[in-house]
């Protein structure tokens, strides 16, 4: 199969679809990989590298995007993207279709085959393609956060861990997934007084015990949330529906209580956020002020370490990718996992908590493949 990887034109997106690892690995497996000219700039990896890795180098997003039986990337097509798209085409990236119509109309419109890294399943349940970036973003919310509580930016002028004879900073953080637990360990390491609100009572138990006693633990309801949240000097938003819209658990009433100056990271707004007064930001204007409180939306966050997030990314994905490579279609089908991360396929959707965002019909994987 013909492999392409085009270079992430989204704003202040550094990461690339393919390592020159990745790509090696790819062409040990028989199949022709395209690089399109410095898509690796960003982690330091050159022409001349992905040359030695078997690749070939292109001028031109365009000529990937017509000559590649299969595209390789990091975040959602941007719309110059999704119109060169085409049937019989496999596109495998981050798609979060949930809050984003148009781009699911360009998909829809295209014919493509679209694999989202953020629905793929593993045996236990998880999402181990979202899992990495969960994982970066979760640390990463905790940097920005405590950036953005200095006075300079907008924030109250405290220190997340305080000083001896000082109290710390008080930290809620809204979900105990993936993220949640990397930006708990992240606030706790610096010193933060960390609660850790969520739903599942197995779940909250686990934290528990693997922090022993380092956090404190609520089980989530509007009451909780709420004092919680006027409690806190720095917020995290770590809510996750896999496929699905985030619900909004942080109202713009709620603002209303919270310390002047706090700080909210929602780090589900690539799910169309937690909180009702998010909307998606950029690492060129990362924050925000409603009600005199800050917040951070930035839609790509792990793409502020692209060193980092691109080999962990990466790590990831090539099981699977190398599996669609070498089967295609097939792969899809016998997969269930690989199943569960179809979203489109030849002008429909196939995901249902995506197609009930957005108030459309979907079709079952196995139908729209023809699976018996």
């Amino acid at each position: 199969m013909r492999v392409g990887c085009p270079k992430e034109i989204k704003n202040h997106e550094y990461r690339v679809g393919l390592t020159p690892a990745a790509v090696r690995e790819y062409v040990a497996h028989g199949h022709e990989v395209l690089i399109e000219t410095k898509a690796g700039a960003g982690i330091g990896a050159d022409d001349d590298t992905y040359r030695a890795a078997g690749a070939r180098v292109v001028a031109t997003a365009k000529e990937i995007f017509e000559k590649a039986d299969m595209l390789v990337k990091v975040k959602e097509p941007q719309p110059q993207e999704w119109v060169q798209l085409r049937e019989g085409q496999i596109l495998y990236t981050y798609l979060h279709l949930a809050p984003d119509p148009e781009q699911t109309k360009g998909l829809l419109g295209s014919g493509v085959t679209a694999v989202a890294y953020e629905t793929v399943t593993d045996e236990r349940g998880g999402l181990p393609l979202l899992a990495p970036m969960s994982e970066v973003a979760g640390r990463l919310a905790i940097q920005a956060g405590a950036t953005a509580l200095q006075k300079a930016n907008g924030g109250r002028g405290i220190l997340l861990g305080g000083v001896p004879g000082v109290l710390p900073a008080k930290v809620a953080v809204i979900g105990g997934g993936v993220v949640g637990l990397h930006a708990a360990k992240m606030a706790v390491g610096l010193g933060a007084d960390v609660t850790i609100i969520d739903r599942s009572l197995p779940r909250l138990r686990q934290l528990d015990d693997l922090f022993n006693g380092r956090v404190h633990t609520r089980y989530s309801t509007i009451d909780a949330v709420e004092e919680e949240v006027f409690a806190a000097d720095l917020v995290i938003g770590a809510v996750l529906i896999p496929g699905a819209a985030a619900p909004k658990l942080v109202t713009r009433e709620m603002l209303s209580g919270m310390k002047q100056g706090a700080v909210m990271v929602d780090v589900a707004i690539d799910q169309g956020g937690c909180f009702e007064t998010s909307h998606a930001t950029t690492h060129s204007e990362p924050t925000y002020e409603v009600d005199g409180i800050v917040h951070y939306c930035v839609a790509n966050m792990p793409g502020a370490v692209p060193v980092t997030s691109a080999q962990a990314l990466n790590n990831a994905t090539l099981h699977y990718g190398l599996a669609l490579a070498d089967r295609g279609l097939r792969a899809i089908a016998e997969d269930k996992h690989l199943r569960n991360g179809l979203n489109v396929h030849k002008g429909r959707l196939t995901n249902h908590a995506v197609a009930e965002a957005l108030g459309h019909d979907a079709v079952a994987p196995e139908s729209a493949l023809n699976v018996a």
